[in-house]
């Protein structure tokens, strides 16, 4: 082995190893290997920024900015909203449906802008049919990422095989190459999860089912039932002589001095025409005979009683809220701007117009009561669910924030998408064109994403702020940057000397034997490190070993293209399985245990079929 070729392993080695960390973002990870490279001259400058002008980077961005139109528009979202009159109240029925129409989505969505678009909408069919988040939220992952299989842009894995025959002279595969495969794994991961993989989820259904959409009042009651609000408010009366009477909410500023939350008011005293339980504004004066509703910990409560004459109530009347104010859910997604924070550093409260009256990571709820730390100070994590009260129009704005948020209980939408509505019409028919010209092969791929990605902004399906919002930039860089690694391996001889590894050690045993082993060796990278750097790294060594034992090597990319996209053992597999764990309620265990079984039965499938359809 030569120092330069000692030099690459090292640098691969430390870098695997700072991915499963998850101590640094992957793009800095990326570009620190990269970096390396140059300084150590191991790779020319000119190879080292190669990745950053390679069609599969373009491409990649430009999807983000095609997703982005379709989800500014709403035509995801009404997709979204036409399940429930398929689904019914089955739960195996449930099931299929969300993950059919989740993964139809996801052949042309980002799987994680599939999920952020589903999340209330599969919630919401939840609690119509009565079945536990934990019983769909999962499912609704899977689906989105065996989506990805069925399209050559259905996930970046699938473009990156096909630049590797490119890039060796071959015929690299078509757009919809990935389909007859990738149709036959949905249909046995659906089936997996409705008959097999369903009883092994956790939680039960719920005894009420309705195909009428729940009430409102109903869904706060049981969000508040959910995160055990009844039993972490308390409710106070404003005594007559109270120094709190006369004050308004932001002049007591009851969170600053006592950490103490008002939730809610009910005015028994109300004047004609007054609404008995006004919002919650800064303006709203507290009066004599007031029922004030509030968070925090005994000690507080005390104090405020004490300071202001103010006795508590522990006889009122159950978690309610004014009428035109609401709970929703969200979760934190992993480039959220809030990651790394408080709720303090961010004045949450100021830029949203809502009130954080729950925190909850791993399984684990964080609120302002008991002994339990204070929300406020709390750093954010990638994955945290967060409950937050408002105003319903507020809280509804907060969609349209999803670079930090990903919502999982909507309160509601304004107005109802139509697809005959211009921009929604227009975001299809941009679509549909790209379809048809990668599919023809009239134009290169890469130009046709692009065209369709200028025409998504020209047409204003969204506008250009929104559109480089809208990238996942570091998805990109970490593309760009781990690409150069591939070009190290070669030019070192570690590739050569990692393929002579593997076909010395497998290649007497058959070509099915080394397809099984790059489907597992491929799928466990997956499952610690992005699916993409994954397929960077192996690809080349699959085309190698291929062209070594004198085998076709499409059928080899293709099994490691399957195989990047099994991301399901475990909660940091992949972004989507992150944004579901908090609001399904999920453990690592169950991740594994669901998720390794439909791995296991995707093998054998994919060994079955592959050398059927791409033969050897």
């Amino acid at each position: 082995m030569t120092q330069e070729a000692l030099i690459v392993f090292v640098t691969l080695g430390l870098t695997i190893a700072l991915f499963v960390s998850d101590k640094l973002r992957l793009d800095v990870v990326a570009l620190l290997s990269l970096l390396v490279l140059l300084l150590t001259r191991v790779i020319t400058p000119e190879e080292g920024l190669a990745g950053f002008s390679n069609p599969i980077v373009i491409m990649i961005a430009a999807l983000f900015v095609i997703g982005g139109g379709l989800t500014q528009t709403g035509v995801a979202e009404w997709l979204g909203n036409r399940l429930g009159a398929l689904a019914g109240s089955h739960e195996a029925r449930v099931i299929v449906v969300i993950m059919v129409a989740t993964a139809l989505l996801s052949a042309f969505m980002s799987s994680t802008g599939t999920v952020a678009v589903l999340l209330p909408v599969v919630v919401t069919m939840g609690k119509r049919a009565g079945i536990a988040p934990s019983r769909l939220l999962m499912p609704l992952a899977f689906a989105s990422l065996l989506g990805g299989m069925l399209t050559l842009i259905g996930t970046p894995p699938n473009i990156v095989v096909s630049d590797q025959l490119r890039q060796a002279g071959l015929e690299g595969f078509g757009f919809f190459s990935f389909t007859p495969p990738g149709l036959l794994l949905l249909v046995v991961g659906v089936a997996f999860m409705a008959l097999v993989g369903r009883h092994l989820l956790p939680g039960a259904a719920a005894p009420a089912a309705s195909s009428e959409a729940p009430r409102p009042s109903l869904v706060i009651r049981d969000i508040a039932r959910d995160y055990d609000l009844p039993a972490h408010v308390h409710w106070l009366r404003v005594s007559e002589g109270s120094a709190l009477a006369g004050q308004t909410l932001a002049d007591a500023n009851l969170r600053a001095r006592y950490a103490l939350t008002v939730v809610g008011i009910r005015r028994e005293l109300a004047m004609p025409g007054e609404e008995v339980s006004p919002p919650m504004l800064p303006t709203v004066v507290f009066r004599e005979g007031d029922v004030v509703m509030v968070q925090g910990a005994d000690d507080a409560l005390a104090a405020l009683c004490r300071d202001h004459g103010v006795e508590q109530r522990p006889d009122a009347a159950e978690f309610a809220l004014a009428e035109d104010e609401s709970l929703a859910e969200v979760v934190i997604p992993r480039r959220s701007r809030l990651v790394g924070k408080s709720l303090r550093e961010t004045r949450f409260r100021d830029r949203y117009r809502a009130t954080i009256l729950a925190v909850r990571r791993a399984g684990q709820t964080t609120s302002e009561s008991g002994d339990l730390p204070a929300t406020r100070d709390l750093p954010l994590e990638h994955g945290d669910t967060l409950l937050l009260k408002g105003r319903t129009r507020y809280l509804r704005l907060l969609r349209d924030e999803r670079r930090d948020f990903v919502m999982v209980t909507d309160p509601g939408s304004d107005v109802a998408v139509k697809l005959g509505e211009p921009k929604p019409l227009l975001a299809l028919v941009i679509t549909l064109s790209m379809l048809v010209l990668m599919a023809f092969g009239i134009v290169p791929n890469v130009v046709a994403v692009l065209l369709a990605a200028v025409a998504m902004v020209v047409v204003r399906c969204l506008s250009a702020t929104d559109a480089y919002r809208g990238v996942n930039w570091e998805s990109v860089v970490l593309i760009a940057a781990i690409l150069p690694m591939a070009t190290a391996l070669e030019k070192t001889g570690g590739m050569r000397l990692a393929v002579d590894a593997l076909v010395g050690s497998l290649g007497g045993h058959g070509p099915y034997v080394m397809l099984a082993a790059l489907f597992v060796l491929t799928s466990l990278f997956s499952q610690v490190i992005s699916n993409t750097a994954t397929t960077v790294l192996v690809a080349p060594v699959a085309y190698t070993v291929a062209v070594d034992l004198g085998l076709s090597p499409h059928a080899f990319l293709m099994t490691v293209a399957i195989a990047a996209s099994t991301a399901f053992a475990t909660p940091i597999a992949s972004p989507v399985n992150t944004l579901v764990l908090n609001p399904g309620g999920y453990r690592f265990a169950d991740f594994f245990k669901v998720g390794v079984a439909l791995q296991l039965v995707l093998l054998v499938v994919t060994l079955l079929a592959v050398p059927v359809l791409f033969p050897m």
